[in-house]
């Protein structure tokens, strides 16, 4: 697997306590990576150390399959809390501004505009724009110097419904188009998943777990669970008569994935075939308990 960043026992200490705990995480190439948890569950802090901004106490990281350092840091773009704005600037001095440190062209200032749809702001200054447009500028200001890995810290935190969209697109526009790998925070489990292709969920310090977007898609299928006596007669049934792919058998339990719309039809056929029925129900996980009972409440 080729990855951006990995971490192996990240630990980063405050006094006693441990605000990141033995987190090891993996970041592919092309990744949006949702890093999930609560306020306070060591979401910045993880990302500060990537950034350099914080030193781990211990643990070690690798960017770009080698050890983190200056030269690969030069790499990252990002947007850790809230982006530092010249307020009486527009957005193109703001980005001439920043592009002496971080490098581009005029051009390439003009097309990160664009990228994030701040192109027309004219001589609006930045202190006027928007919640939204002032994130917005703070992610083209992290294209600066056209990095790999892009770092963005509750970037929708605050925003309304539309502010968060136009933020959520442009992240996904940066992705597809530029090819930038993305770790992105938030504890707003609802937008992240609109967007992830794989998630970090951590608390308390702790990465409980990391699932892939498809993995986690697939544990929250729409699917009917049949209980029965004679699973093996009633899987029959199902690929016979109802074009039922692969019924999966635990026990006296089957389920499926298909023929959802048939349940009543699949119940008279079980029930004349003598498969000992006793329980058909559909159902559907909800993602967001599956956050919180890994998160807490």
């Amino acid at each position: 697997m080729d990855y951006v960043l990995q971490t192996t026992e990240l630990t980063r200490y405050f006094g006693k306590k441990a605000a990141v705990d033995k987190v090891s995480m993996h970041i592919a190439k092309g990744d949006i990576y949702g890093f999930i948890g609560k306020n306070g569950a060591g979401k910045t802090t993880a990302m500060k150390m990537v950034l350099g901004m914080i030193f781990p106490s211990s643990g070690t990281m690798e960017l770009f399959g080698k050890p983190a350092g200056n030269a690969a840091r030069r790499r990252i773009g990002s947007l850790i809390e809230a982006p530092g704005l010249y307020k009486q600037c527009t957005a193109y001095e703001n980005m001439k501004r920043y592009s002496i440190l971080a490098g581009g062209s005029d051009q390439d200032i003009k097309n990160i505009l664009e990228l994030v749809s701040l192109q027309n702001t004219g001589k609006k200054k930045a202190g006027a724009f928007s919640l939204g447009m002032k994130q917005r500028l703070g992610i083209a200001l992290a294209l600066l110097g056209n990095p790999d890995l892009l770092v963005l810290d509750e970037p929708v935190n605050g925003l309304d419904p539309a502010g968060i969209k136009d933020v959520r697109d442009t992240i996904l526009r940066i992705n597809q188009e530029r090819g930038v790998t993305v770790l992105i925070s938030s504890h707003l489990l609802g937008e992240l998943a609109k967007i992830s292709t794989r998630y970090g969920i951590i608390n308390n310090g702790v990465l409980v777990e990391e699932i892939s977007a498809k993995e986690l898609e697939a544990q929250f299928r729409q699917n009917m669970i049949i209980k029965c006596r004679k699973p093996q007669v009633a899987a029959g049934i199902l690929q016979q008569r109802f074009d039922v792919e692969s019924p999966e058998i635990s026990g006296e339990s089957i389920t499926i994935y298909s023929a959802l719309n048939r349940a009543e039809e699949i119940l008279t056929a079980l029930v004349q075939a003598d498969a000992g029925v006793y329980d058909l129900h559909t159902s559907e996980a909800d993602m967001e308990d599956y956050f919180i009972e890994r998160i807490g409440r």
